[in-house]
């Protein structure tokens, strides 16, 4: 199906185009067709998922393939636990798709929205010091080339390809489907307690290691951290899940409706974030439950926001908070977002955020009404003394100069995008900045 583009817009408001037209294939035959058709047209093309990238890495001035159509589960090997999902299928339409099987992702992030080939692409990733992000749990893809090839990368086949095309930025092709290594179903048992900053800092390096999955969020102004532990359980053990009246209290009136709220006061009297986020500690991180996988890793995130969120060795991620919060300090600032702070095994995916060490990450967020830029720039100023790697889904401003210092295999990668997509067919402003031309 091809339609006249109108403005695309992601969903943080950072990013808008106007495709020249908008392609809605139903299979990986019509996204063939798609490609050829834009090559011979000299058009550029690129895939989009849900929006929900920071950055314009998804922005099409040509040719815009919506991969909606392409939806739900391909194929399972049930003896291995492996599951082929179409590429557009939503992260948060697993739980119904894989349950049936008894699997679930061995990891996830707090956010459901995105497509499982656009939150693989661009390194998404949850919490936990001995699990990998999404990228780490594919073991086969499917993506049409700049040739209008369709290539199979698997474990048997054009294997020396998979360390590049599990997180490809969308520049080496248009996926159509994964593959993904999943695990038996499994409860989470879920502790989130506010506890002082001071110690949380110091325990950071151990709880990683130790907890299955640990994280915790510093309001700015506050000198509390809500702490998350989330323990893994079989499916046997005994259910607690919140009520669903206090999680709506919680989830939803809290820390949607009352917090957009006070976001946007905030833009026009700074003056009540400090009182505010001294209260959020209070009211909110106080919480033992133990339910299905899915319905811990999730938060449903309404109130509009931009992020930006660095990768460093896990060991800095102490000195380097201090160090924002010193900076929030000095420069006075009124930061209504919390900074979260989270961690992830060592890859072997050459432009992970998590190739070959042990890491630790820093998030920090502005009201989507905010200028985020000052405080984006001076955080990215002390990430980058620690040897950072920005999300590639979020903002940053980072080239492919700088960039190449911080991957191994930076080249290795350029390499690979050179032999499927020579004429650069994939390729947009935001994908010339950090890869080159």
């Amino acid at each position: 199906m091809t339609a006249t583009g109108a403005v695309w817009r992601n969903w943080a408001r950072t990013e808008k185009i106007r495709p020249a037209r908008v392609e809605r294939p139903a299979d990986a035959s019509a996204v063939e067709r798609a490609v050829t058709a834009a090559a011979r047209q000299g058009i550029r093309v690129k895939a989009i998922g849900a929006g929900h990238s920071f950055t314009g890495i998804a922005a099409a001035p040509g040719v815009q393939l919506d991969l909606s159509n392409l939806s739900g589960v391909l194929a399972v090997d049930e003896e291995r636990g492996r599951v082929t999902l179409a590429a557009g299928t939503r992260l948060h339409e697993l739980p119904r798709l894989l349950g049936p099987y008894g699997l679930a992702l061995e990891n996830m992030g707090d956010i459901d929205r995105q497509t499982i080939a656009g939150a693989t692409s661009t390194g998404t990733h949850g919490t936990g010091g001995g699990f990998g992000g999404l990228a780490t749990q594919i073991v086969a893809l499917t993506l049409v080339t700049g040739a209008g090839e369709t290539m199979t990368i698997s474990e048997s086949s054009n294997a020396e390809l998979l360390p590049a095309a599990r997180v490809g930025l969308g520049a080496l092709g248009v996926i159509v489907d994964v593959t993904l290594q999943c695990v038996p179903a499994y409860l989470l048992h879920a502790v989130e307690r506010p506890e002082p900053l001071a110690e949380t800092l110091e325990t950071y390096l151990e709880r990683s290691a130790r907890e299955d999955h640990f994280e915790f969020y510093w309001f700015p102004h506050t000198e509390t951290a809500l702490t998350k532990t989330n323990t893994r359980l079989p499916p046997t053990a005994p259910w607690q899940p919140l009520p669903r009246f206090g999680r709506w209290i919680d989830d939803e009136l809290l820390a949607n409706g009352l917090y957009r709220g006070v976001c946007a006061v905030g833009t026009v009297a700074p003056g009540v974030i400090p009182p505010f986020s001294r209260l959020a500690q209070r009211l909110t991180g106080n919480r033992d439950f133990t339910d299905a996988s899915p319905s811990v890793f999730v938060t449903n995130r309404t109130v509009r926001f931009r992020e930006m969120e660095y990768a460093l060795p896990r060991e800095a991620v102490p000195g380097a908070l201090a160090e924002v919060k010193a900076l929030i300090e000095a420069r006075g600032w009124r930061i209504s977002f919390p900074v979260e702070v989270r961690s992830a095994a060592a890859d072997g995916n050459w432009l992970s955020t998590a190739y070959g060490r042990e890491t630790g990450y820093i998030a920090v967020h502005r009201y989507y009404r905010e200028d985020p830029h000052p405080y984006f720039r001076e955080v990215e100023r002390i990430m980058m003394a620690h040897d950072g790697r920005p999300h590639w889904g979020k903002m940053h401003y980072r080239d492919a100069d700088s960039l190449r210092e911080a991957y191994p295999h930076f080249d290795d990668f350029l390499a690979v995008r050179a032999r499927l997509d020579p004429e650069r067919l994939f390729a947009n402003q935001y994908l010339a900045r950090v890869l080159g031309a």
